[in-house]
């Protein structure tokens, strides 16, 4: 008889969505994971885990049995953060159509293979994590169709705030389920709250805390001059709505949204936070290592799960599973 509940992690990335599943109790014992230096950095933090570093195109349950000998019954929950790429208003490049975002952008593509995944395993529950995008248009409609193609009858679109859960960074996700997913709620953390207690950049612990690379004169001049919750430069993205960059943190408030391309001024020091203290505002613990180079480091925290916010949504759906145990069949109702 197995012991903790098992998980499957598609589009695993650096691991967050998996550390908060770990940390709630569960075991992930398969990733699918296809970017090399994101694959290497999963691993060296889930090293107990089957990797299935290929393209998730390419992987069914066959594979997943073939290299983990694991039987899709034995699944009890799927988590799954397909790119969202496709459905940001941060990406100027977006289509015009919504509904093309999902069925003709090959990367968008990629949330229908996620959900074909499911639909394989046939798990007692699933999340697909995804960024608030997927509810326009015909979108939401379109993933609530081909969810029910595969079998489950009932589907949430559960849209929580990781601010809500100790994630001292502000961050609103979609997270599609077979069940409505409430949470329970953690007093809020401010910036300062994460970071109080780091040593200055280039100490021996933690990781990824090496001290930012060195910036001209010029540069430093501009960044000194930058207030508290302003920013040093802005970028256009989708409908020519405008994103800042470079944003000085208030040390007394939630940090904005941590994204793969931002960067964060310091809020006393003239300088970007090294990868440790971007980490720290997604609620990464400092033993959770990044490899690869630098830009990479940060993308791969930017574009994860909130372990904190991960942690809550397995804290509550393991206590769902202890009290209202289901079978296949019962899930998919």
């Amino acid at each position: 008889m197995k012991g903790r509940y098992l998980v499957l992690d598609a589009f695993s990335g650096a691991g967050g969505f998996s550390r908060g599943f770990e940390d709630g109790g569960f075991e992930v014992a398969v990733a699918i994971e296809n970017d090399p230096p994101v694959s290497k950095t999963y691993k060296a933090n889930f090293p107990d885990a089957y990797l299935i570093a290929d393209d998730v195109k390419k992987v069914n349950y066959r594979t997943i049995k073939e290299v983990s000998g694991y039987s899709p019954e034995d699944f009890d929950v799927v988590i799954a953060s397909p790119p969202c790429e496709p459905f940001t208003q941060a990406n100027k490049n977006r289509k015009k159509l919504p509904i093309d975002r999902l069925y003709s952008d090959p990367i968008g593509q990629l949330y229908l293979h996620a959900i074909r995944i499911i639909g394989e395993l046939k798990p007692k529950y699933f999340l697909i994590e995804n960024v608030p995008g997927i509810l326009y248009g015909d979108i939401k409609s379109s993933i609530e169709k081909e969810i029910k193609r595969i079998g489950y009858n009932t589907v949430f679109f559960n849209v929580l705030h990781s601010e809500n859960y100790g994630v001292p960074s502000r961050r609103v996700r979609v997270f599609v389920s077979n069940t409505k997913i409430e949470p329970d709620k953690e007093k809020k953390q401010a910036v300062m709250d994460s970071l109080r207690d780091l040593p200055e950049p280039g100490s021996y612990w933690p990781p990824n805390h090496e001290a930012p690379l060195t910036i001209s004169k010029k540069l430093q001049k501009r960044i000194s001059k930058v207030k508290w919750g302003d920013s040093l430069i802005e970028f256009k993205g989708a409908e020519n709505r405008r994103f800042k960059n470079l944003i000085r943190l208030n040390p007394y408030k939630i940090a904005p949204t941590v994204m793969g391309s931002s960067r964060f001024i310091h809020p006393f020091q003239d300088r970007v936070l090294t990868v440790r203290e971007q980490a720290r505002l997604m609620g990464f613990p400092d033993y959770h290592i990044f490899l690869g180079g630098k830009d990479k480091q940060y993308n791969m925290i930017g574009e994860a799960v909130p372990p904190p916010l991960a942690k809550a949504i397995a804290t509550f759906l393991s206590k769902l599973i202890v009290n209202s145990p289901v079978n296949i069949e019962q899930a998919k109702d």
